[in-house]
C-alpha cells in the first residue's frame, strides 16, 4: 500500500466515523495517528494543534491535511483532506438534493447519541495527554489557568488568547525544558510557504470584485464561501453566522433552508464546513447545476484554511527546532491540554450530558475506549444504541 493511499484510506475511516465537531475529531486523530499508527508523536501531535488554533479555518481538517503531508507529502496532504471530508460532503449534498425528511423522536434520539460519543472520546483524549503534557508544576498551572480562562471567557478569541499565553508562560517557568523538534520529512519550503501565504491574499482580494463583474452566479457563491473560511477562527459554529448573513439577505437561500442544512449537518461525522456542500447545491438557481454548486462552496471554504497551514509550517517547524523556542513550545503544550478540558465542559458535555443517563452512558464509552481499548466505531454504536433505546423507555 502506497502512503498516499494508506493517508486516504485511514483519513476516509475517520471520515465516516468521527462525529462531535473539531474538538473531538482532534481526539480520533489523536487515537488513530499517535496511538495506533505512530506516524508522529504525541508532542508532534501537540504542535500540529498548537498551530491550526492561531490559523482561520477549520483546526481538524487543517490539522488532518498537516498529518497526510508529513506522512506522504503532497499526494497525502491531498489524499487526507479528500478522505475526511468527502463522506459528509455527499451525504449533505444529497441531503439537499433529495430533501430529506422531517425529524422524529428516534432521529432525536440518535443524534442524542452522537453528542455522548463525542463526550466519551474528547475525555480520553484529555486523559491520555495530561500527563505527557503537564509533566511537572509549571506546565500543570499553565494547563489549569487556560482552563480557567476558557471557562470564564470562551469564545474563539479567548481560545487563541491562550495559546499566546501559554507561549509566553512557557518562556518564563519552563526554560530548558526538552520539546521534540517534530522535524518530519515535509516538502514544505520557504518559497512555497510564500507562495500560499500569496495565494491566500489573491483570492481574499480577487473574489471580491470577480463577484462584482458576475453578480448572482458562482463567483459571488466563491467568493461568500472563501471569505467565510478565511475569516474566522474557532471552528464550524463560527463560520455558521457568517454563511447565513451573506447567503440568505442576498436571495440565494431562505432561513428555513438553512436551518434545516445545519440541523442535518449535526447527523454526520467529519467536518461541519462540508455544511457548504449542502448550502451550495440548494442555493443553485433554476437551471444551474447543484453538483457544480455544491462543489464549489465546498472548496472554496476550505482553501484559505489549507493554504495559511501550508504558509505556518516552515515558521512553526522554526520555532520547534530552535533551542529559545522550546520553553514556548512547552507552554503552549500545556495550554492545549486546558483547551481541550474546557471544550469537554462547554459545549461537549453541557450540551450532551442532561440527565442521569447521559451520564451513564458517556462514562461507559470512556471506559470502554481507555480501559478496554475498544475501537470508536463500536463507541458510536454503543452510544446510539444506548440513547435510543433510552428514549424509546
Amino acid at each position: 500500500m502506497s502512503p498516499a493511499w494508506e493517508a486516504f484510506t485511514s483519513s476516509l475511516r475517520l471520515g465516516l466515523t468521527s462525529f462531535g465537531g473539531p474538538v473531538a475529531h482532534l481526539g480520533y486523530f489523536k487515537r488513530t495517528y499517535v496511538e495506533e499508527k505512530r506516524w508522529l508523536s504525541q508532542e508532534e501531535y501537540s504542535h500540529l494543534v498548537a498551530l491550526c488554533q492561531l490559523l482561520p479555518g477549520p483546526a481538524s481538517s487543517q490539522v488532518n491535511f498537516l498529518v497526510g503531508l508529513r506522512r506522504a507529502g503532497w499526494a497525502g496532504a491531498l489524499s487526507s483532506w479528500a478522505g475526511f471530508t468527502l463522506p459528509s460532503a455527499l451525504l449533505l449534498y444529497a441531503f439537499a438534493v433529495l430533501l430529506p425528511a422531517a425529524r422524529g423522536p428516534l432521529l432525536d434520539a440518535a443524534l442524542h447519541g452522537l453528542k455522548l460519543v463525542a463526550v466519551a472520546i474528547v475525555a480520553q483524549a484529555v486523559w491520555g495527554m495530561a500527563p505527557r503534557l503537564c509533566p511537572d508544576r509549571a506546565r500543570t498551572g499553565i494547563a489549569l489557568a487556560s482552563l480557567a480562562l476558557l471557562l470564564l471567557s470562551g469564545g474563539a478569541a479567548a481560545q487563541a488568547a491562550v495559546i499566546v499565553m501559554g507561549a509566553a508562560a512557557g518562556v518564563l517557568l519552563c526554560r530548558g525544558v526538552s520539546q521534540a523538534s517534530g522535524d518530519q520529512a515535509s516538502p514544505i519550503g520557504a518559497k512555497a510557504a510564500w507562495a500560499a501565504f500569496a495565494a491566500f491574499v489573491v483570492f481574499l482580494a480577487g473574489l471580491p470584485v470577480l463577484a462584482s463583474l458576475l453578480p448572482g452566479g458562482l463567483a459571488s457563491l466563491a467568493d461568500i464561501s472563501y471569505r467565510s473560511g478565511a475569516l474566522v477562527f474557532g471552528g464550524g459554529h463560527v463560520v455558521l453566522p457568517l454563511l447565513r448573513d451573506a447567503l440568505v439577505p442576498a436571495g440565494l437561500l431562505t432561513d428555513d433552508a438553512f436551518l434545516a442544512g445545519y440541523g442535518l449537518a449535526q447527523a454526520v461525522p467529519g467536518p461541519l464546513f462540508t455544511l457548504s456542500a449542502y448550502l451550495g447545491a440548494a442555493a443553485a438557481p433554476a437551471g444551474a447545476s447543484p453538483a457544480a454548486w455544491g462543489a464549489a462552496a465546498l472548496l472554496f471554504i476550505f482553501l484559505p484554511g489549507i493554504l495559511t497551514a501550508v504558509a505556518g509550517v516552515p515558521l512553526w517547524k522554526w520555532l520547534a527546532g530552535h533551542p529559545a523556542a522550546q520553553g514556548a513550545l512547552a507552554g503552549i503544550n500545556a495550554a492545549v491540554v486546558g483547551l481541550l478540558g474546557a471544550a469537554l465542559y462547554d459545549p461537549v458535555w453541557r450540551t450532551a450530558v442532561l440527565g442521569k443517563t447521559d451520564v451513564v452512558i458517556a462514562v461507559t464509552g470512556f471506559f470502554l475506549l481507555e480501559k478496554w481499548k475498544a475501537p470508536p466505531l463500536l463507541i458510536v454504536v454503543f452510544c446510539l444504541a444506548a440513547s435510543i433505546a433510552a428514549g424509546l423507555l
